[in-house]
């Protein structure tokens, strides 16, 4: 009897919602796309930097220009420069966003996984995993992020020794030694609005595969098909993208080692200033055409190493309860 109040106490704190199989398969979603399109995802950091007054960047007439030009000038590798950050980070974000979320969202259901929760407190549940996430990832977002605009100036001379470098490792280190701590917090400020991001693309994609499940008359939690995962994944991630896009140009250029900003409310200024309402979207079609099959590929491998993964825990709990 003991023993049982035990278990049931710790069921009903927040550790006790914990599954590590959120975060595996929220790691091998976040890989399997990161390696398919991290070139599309340089594409758009490069365009979402160029500010057309620092000379130090390169510019492109278009997507299909930028490819080229890089493959030209730099070759495949140039085409795959900072992946292995955005590997590292990709995969550690979305295997602590997935693991975060349901443990939250988990909790604030009591345990019941069939009981819907709404907009609101969806939203409540992702802003809490996505704060966590940025907090725990945000250097790694900092090294990617100057990885990938790392080349050499115009006029054909290389960077000074402090923001050159030779990979994710020298990059942890150089920042961390030049500019401390602060420096690999880079963009963390805009990354905190940008919480709001994920907040509406987990609240979109729950209520739709609630409300779905809902219309076919089966449990909120019942498995959907690929098709279904794919859509609703692709249409949360639109709605998120073109709702909160802003935040990610001024993250990316505050973190970019060619410009020098005092803050977030400076570069929005200095933004809005040289290049108006769409300088904070350089780069949406770029971003829009690498996030949906990225979201796509993540939500769809997600879903089903997850609920692979949690087939395999229910014999276990069944022979303990018995």
């Amino acid at each position: 009897m003991k023993s049982s109040g035990n278990t049931s106490n710790y069921k009903s704190t927040l550790f006790g919602h914990v599954k590590y199989e959120h975060l595996v398969a929220g790691i091998s979603g976040g890989v399997t796309s990161t390696l398919i399109l991290h070139p599309l995802d340089l594409i758009k950091i490069r365009f979402a930097v160029n500010d057309g007054i620092t000379t130090t960047t390169p510019r492109y007439l278009g997507l299909r220009n930028a490819f080229a030009t890089i493959f030209r000038q730099e070759g495949l590798r140039g085409l795959y420069r900072g992946v292995a950050p955005n590997v590292w980070g990709s995969g550690s974000s979305w295997g602590l966003y997935f693991l975060f979320y349901n443990t939250i969202k988990t909790w604030i259901q009591g345990g019941d996984v069939q009981k819907p929760l709404g907009p609101p407190l969806h939203m409540l549940a992702a802003a809490q995993a996505g704060v966590l996430t940025l907090t725990i990832t945000n250097p790694i977002w900092v090294v990617k992020t100057r990885l990938c605009l790392q080349c050499y100036d115009l006029d054909t001379q290389k960077l000074p020794d402090a923001k050159r470098y030779r990979g994710m490792v020298d990059a942890l280190r150089k920042i961390y030694m030049y500019e401390g701590i602060r420096g690999l917090y880079k963009g963390f400020i805009p990354g905190i609005f940008g919480v709001s991001h994920g907040a509406l693309q987990f609240m979109a994609y729950e209520e739709m595969k609630n409300r779905y499940n809902q219309f076919r008359g089966v449990p909120i939690n019942s498995k959907l098909s690929s098709f279904d995962y794919l859509l609703f994944a692709a249409l949360s991630k639109l709605f998120a993208v073109v709702a909160t896009y802003p935040y990610q140009v001024v993250r990316a250029r505050l973190q970019d080692q060619h410009h020098n900003y005092r803050g977030a409310w400076d570069c929005t200024q200095r933004t809005w200033t040289y290049e108006g309402f769409g300088g904070f979207y350089k780069g949406l079609s770029a971003n829009l055409v690498r996030v949906t099959p990225a979201t796509m590929i993540t939500f769809l491998v997600y879903e089903n190493v997850s609920r692979f993964l949690l087939s395999l825990r229910i014999p276990v709990e069944d022979r303990s309860a018995s």
